[in-house]
């Protein structure tokens, strides 16, 4: 792939940068007004085995799923045996009486209607109760909600993003709610019923499966991007990315596309998109990736910021190479892109498996600059594992999901949060 004129002189000056910028995303993160402190606070709970995939904050509460089956209160020290899913309480990190059971990891959370919590997953069962892939649950009690039916008929729910009383699906399944739907769907969150409004004709291409990885969601709702194994929705070439209009009644595929992931990465790759963030004003979006490999011209192992506006074709604004480390989380907060994975390197484009020219060590997290895509000073450093697998930015600051026990070179096994500045 030739990249246009236009783009070569980004990745240039993002090689420049080395660093030394001023400190200034399933779903938009919440905005901050600055970069978050390297030291995470110390009273987050520990998850002693398997990854943390997922984390949503409603209120003071804060739920927690993965494919672990223990959990720590970071404060008493008690080890409490609660596979899939938990709670604990933001003020002060203990442990809430939030008791779901799950047969199968979840990889996905959004708060639901008042008081609840809607899960995704590869589970089937929920408190013994068929719940294939979406449960709805009280905060208070951990009950699945009755009145909330829908299911899918196979594969997982890997991601999920909300917008008023709507709730945008995607993962592997081929139908939901008993409609055939191809990874996406979008349903009532209330009840699961599903959204006729809402069916794209999503393709998988020389994919094996139609997949969507990860979805992102504008603040004002008007705007869905998805990102996976797809080629084409509704006849329309759209290589891993598709943006949607979901303003339109009915939702419809925007004019809007890029081309620049149509070309393959190594082989074995159903897709090497992993993460997409919206800004909190909309006007951008930032697509963070894998691939095992690195070339200048080429999106493997990067971050890349899109903006929403205009039609056609359209090539992004900055590109991050990592110098072949993947990378599976994003966060956008509009002060700071938080990227994490397994990375060594941030501003990396022309090293493979090394530091090139400019590269600056980044071990499993970084913040880079939403204007130019450089790495930002932030550099807590993570243990890198098989990688960051949940970014959420809140009020409160930013929490971290991952597979290993070391944040901010300390323990933090599995889970922390990064404090704001006050």
């Amino acid at each position: 792939m030739r990249w246009p004129t236009t783009a070569v002189p980004i990745i240039v000056a993002a090689l420049a940068l080395t660093g030394a910028l001023a400190a200034a995303p399933a779903h938009a993160d919440m905005g901050q007004n600055g970069v978050v402190s390297p030291d995470p606070v110390n009273w987050t709970p520990h998850v002693l085995d398997g990854t943390v995939y997922a984390i949503v904050q409603i209120g003071p509460t804060v739920v927690v799923g993965g494919d672990f089956n223990d959990v720590q209160d970071g404060r008493t020290g008690r080890v409490i045996r609660q596979p899939y899913l938990f709670a604990f309480d933001v003020r002060s990190g203990a442990i809430l009486p939030f008791w779901p059971r799950f047969d199968g990891p979840v990889l996905a959370l959004t708060p639901g209607p008042t008081g609840t919590v809607l899960a995704g997953g590869s589970f089937a069962y929920v408190n013994g109760g068929f719940r294939r892939g979406l449960a709805l649950m009280s905060l208070w009690t951990g009950d699945a909600v009755p009145s909330f039916r829908a299911t899918i008929n196979g594969g997982d729910v890997r991601t999920l993003a909300t917008h008023g009383g709507e709730v945008y699906v995607g993962g592997t399944f081929g139908a939901i709610g008993g409609y055939r739907r191809t990874g996406l769907a979008r349903i009532l969150a209330s009840t699961g019923a599903v959204d006729q409004d809402f069916a794209l004709e999503i393709a998988g291409g020389r994919f094996n499966r139609a997949k969507i990885e990860d979805l992102a969601l504008s603040p004002a709702g008007d705007r869905l991007v998805a990102i996976g194994a797809l080629s084409r929705v509704d006849g329309w070439l759209r290589p891993q990315l598709a943006m949607i209009d979901t303003g339109a009644r009915p939702a419809r595929l925007s004019s809007w596309f890029t081309e620049v992931y149509a070309p393959p990465c190594r082989a074995g790759f159903d897709t090497y998109l992993r993460a997409v963030d919206f800004s909190p004003d909309g006007r951008y979006f930032v697509v963070v990736t894998t691939g095992r490999a690195s070339r200048p011209d080429r999106m493997c192992d990067t971050a890349a910021r899109f903006e929403t506006g205009g039609v056609g074709s359209q090539v992004p604004t900055w590109v991050n190479h990592t110098g072949g480390d993947s990378l599976y989380a994003v966060s956008v907060t509009g002060s700071a892109v938080y990227v994490g994975g397994h990375q060594r390197w941030m501003n990396n484009p022309y090293g493979y498996e090394r530091p090139g020219p400019g590269a600056v060590n980044r071990p499993g997290i970084a913040a880079l600059d939403p204007r130019n895509g450089g790495a930002l000073y932030w550099n807590p450093t993570r243990s890198r594992g098989v990688g960051t697998r949940a970014l959420v930015a809140t009020r409160d600051g930013l929490f971290v999901g991952s597979d290993t026990d070391r944040l901010g070179g300390e323990y933090h096994a599995r889970l922390g949060m990064f404090p704001l500045y006050r």
